[in-house]
């Protein structure tokens, strides 16, 4: 019985040095793999603004135009007024071209402070997108930079990494499932993964929280 115990503990102590060194792995990453990811979300936040942007300034651009394009049909109606006038048979024909002539040259008026205006937004929209293009590049930079230091870590590591997901492999299949599913259960839930510790003094070594005596020989 208790050579059984002692194999079953046996297998679980050497699993979870197992863990314990890829653990020490995963943690000379550091917080890498996170800070690559926010950056990533944040690149992609920066392209989704500059390509609203540049969008938002199409629509500025294409308002110039149609409004460039309003002000020439306007210019020929004032034209085609100007030459009725020419062939009025009365003073109240003529005040009505009159009237139309200077509602056209009032929208040419409206339309040319419009582009005016446009103009003006267009001036600082592409200093939205420059200051937005600028904070992009560096975050770019930042991204390569994270990226190769984490590249690096990672090639350094991986051969360890393979051989003790092998070894685990092989340690696992020593353990019952039952007691597996524990120690995963377990493990999973501590911060510092462990699952099976010693006592030492009295306490335990992962918790060091204090183990009764009957506890102990349990």
């Amino acid at each position: 019985m208790e050579n059984t115990v002692a194999k079953k503990l046996d297998s679980l102590v050497k699993l979870q040095s197992i863990d314990s060194e890829r653990d020490e792995l995963i943690k000379m990453r550091g917080a890498l793999p996170d800070e690559v990811m926010d950056l990533e979300d944040e690149i992609a936040g920066y392209q989704t603004r500059v390509e609203k942007q540049n969008q938002e300034l199409a629509d500025l651009e294409e308002n110039i135009n149609n409004n460039k394009v309003a002000i020439k049909d306007a210019e020929k109606l004032i034209k085609k007024y100007e030459e009725q006038q020419m062939n009025v048979r009365n003073n109240r024909e003529y005040d009505a071209i009159t009237k139309e002539v200077e509602l056209q040259q009032l929208e040419i008026q409206i339309l040319e402070k419009r582009i005016k205006e446009s103009y003006a937004k267009i001036d600082v929209k592409k200093e939205e997108i420059a200051e937005t293009e600028g904070i992009l590049s560096e975050r770019g930079k930042d991204l390569d930079t994270k990226k190769a230091e984490l590249e690096t870590i990672t090639q350094e590591s991986e051969a360890d990494e393979q051989k003790l997901l092998k070894d685990r492999e092989k340690a696992t299949k020593q353990v019952e499932d039952r007691l597996l599913k524990s120690y995963d259960k377990v493990r999973n839930n501590m911060r510092n993964g462990l699952a099976v510790v010693s006592v030492k003094r009295g306490a335990c070594g992962g918790c060091f929280n204090v183990v009764p005596p009957q506890m102990q020989a349990e």
